[in-house]
């Protein structure tokens, strides 16, 4: 299980590049990035090699945001590892609450970020399950 960075952030122009300010000025760096928006505001997920700090340099900046638990497993980068991954979840009975995929530098496969309410029993389901999980 991995540490992800939700910040809540204005949607205007500048927005991304001044949050990407305090992290290179706090050299963290990112493996991940993904945006969901709406017209007047964002969720901003990432994914970096310091949690804690990018936390608190974030909030130190002003931006609101929390740290989450998510579930990152490699899966293989070719068609079909993510319905596979999908089939087992479903077959699972369980409830994700969002995903992605992206690809990291510190992986040579594709990763599934996954997050969902029950996330040590997810993690552990998936395992058994023969997936790889990132600590």
């Amino acid at each position: 299980m991995i540490r992800q960075i939700s910040i809540f952030a204005e949607n205007k122009k500048g927005a991304m590049m001044r949050m990407t300010d305090t992290l290179i000025e706090e050299g963290i760096n990112m493996y991940s990035l993904i945006t969901n928006d709406s017209a007047e505001f964002g969720i901003v997920r990432i994914l970096v090699d310091d949690p804690d700090g990018a936390a608190a340099a974030l909030q130190k900046a002003g931006y609101l945001c929390h740290i989450d638990k998510v579930i990152a497993m490699e899966i293989p980068d070719e068609p079909g590892s993510l319905n596979r991954v999908l089939k087992d979840i479903h077959y699972g009975n369980i409830n994700l609450d969002y995903l992605y995929v992206t690809n990291s530098s510190r992986v040579e496969t594709a990763l599934a970020v996954l997050h969902t309410a029950e996330i040590d029993q997810v993690e552990q389901f998936l395992k058994v399950r023969g997936y790889k999980v990132m600590d």
